[in-house]
């Protein structure tokens, strides 16, 4: 009979030993994409590589509602892969109890590459970027502190972050760095303007899409430079003020006067599918954008000088066919390969 009990103890000691290492940190690198038309990745890998655990539990936090105080608000609730992860067809966020925000939702493809997050570039590092979202009253409403308690008793979480993380803890850091690690793989670089650039299947353009993209370069890149379609200044570019909102941008960072009315320059890749645009919403259309650039631009104290023409007015001036040929060239940089891509679909 002792002999029998010493088996079964043995058993349940080579079962949990077993179960231990199943769950045990094997970090199994993912290769991050560099697409040879890009600039150089601004993140630092070295800080947190990417990992097949890492991206799954960053990407279950992302869709994942206890991130929020009602539990029922994920980071994908404004951000859906459809539309380019932005909140569809609405002009500012919406989110807990109902609340409103101030700003559209951005997208958020590329984002290893850039060094400042949010239209104000309030987040400086993109493992503190979500710390925005999750903490506001009228998007997520939940504090760091009670998510990380949440996922402490969650089953599920114990077990990933013992296979995302060496040191296995559920803390605030290795969530953000999960998170981190889901958007470093999400990289928009195959749509057909990436294959005409790469000479590569699929890439030829029209003769309307090519005049709209020698229209672009001439028109457009003092500010949506380089083929991340954004030089990532922040930039005063005329929009009259809205009186629901006054929202005074970069200035409510650093209350410096020259970053009055200050928005940081967006990208325009999948520019199609994440209307409506403008940090607040208020253009409803590509077409609608491009009459504001050549007439709508008016003077609060502050517009950025690249939008003063010779005559000093203020203004992009766009003849018919250039707003046509530049919205077809736009529509090249849908990547449906990115809007597709299962890995990042919900589960």
């Amino acid at each position: 009979m002792k002999k029998e009990i010493l088996v079964i103890i043995g058993l349940i000691l080579w079962s949990c030993s077993k179960s231990s290492e199943e769950v045990a940190y094997v970090p199994v690198p993912m290769e991050v994409e560099i697409p040879t038309n890009f600039p150089d990745i601004v993140y630092n890998l070295d800080n947190n590589p990417v990992t097949e655990a890492g991206f799954e539990l960053g990407k279950q936090l992302f869709y994942e509602g206890k991130l929020s105080a009602n539990d029922a608000i994920p980071c994908a609730f404004c951000h859906e892969q459809a539309f380019a992860f932005t909140h569809h067809e609405h002009t500012v966020s919406h989110g807990l109890n109902d609340g409103v925000g101030r700003r559209n939702a951005q997208p958020i493809q590329n984002l290893a590459y850039q060094s400042e997050f949010m239209w104000d570039g309030a987040a400086t590092h993109l493992d503190l970027q979500p710390v925005i979202p999750i903490t506001s009253e009228v998007e997520m409403g939940e504090t760091l502190s009670n998510v990380i308690s949440k996922l402490n008793a969650d089953l599920y979480y114990q077990g990933q972050f013992d296979k995302a993380f060496e040191d296995g803890e559920i803390n605030s850091e290795n969530m953000l760095k999960a998170l981190s690690q889901f958007m470093i793989m999400m990289i928009s670089s195959n749509s057909k303007y990436d294959k005409y650039v790469r000479n590569e299947e699929g890439g030829t353009l029209s003769t309307q899409e090519l005049d709209g993209l020698e229209s672009f370069k001439a028109k457009c890149t003092s500010c949506h430079a380089t083929d991340l379609f954004t030089d990532q200044s922040y930039r005063n570019n005329g929009l009259s003020i809205n009186p629901k909102l006054n929202d005074k941008g970069r200035f409510n960072i650093f209350e410096n006067p020259d970053d009055l009315y200050k928005f940081k320059v967006p990208s325009l890749r999948n520019v199609e599918k994440s209307k409506p645009y403008m940090h607040d919403g208020r253009f409803l259309t590509l077409e609608a954008v491009l009459e504001f650039y050549d007439s709508g631009l008016v003077d609060n104290g502050n517009v950025d000088p690249v939008f003063e023409r010779v005559d000093g007015s203020l203004g992009i001036t766009l003849s018919d066919y250039e707003k046509e040929s530049i919205i077809a060239f736009l529509k090249t940089l849908t990547d449906y390969e990115f809007l597709n891509d299962d890995r990042f679909a919900e589960f």
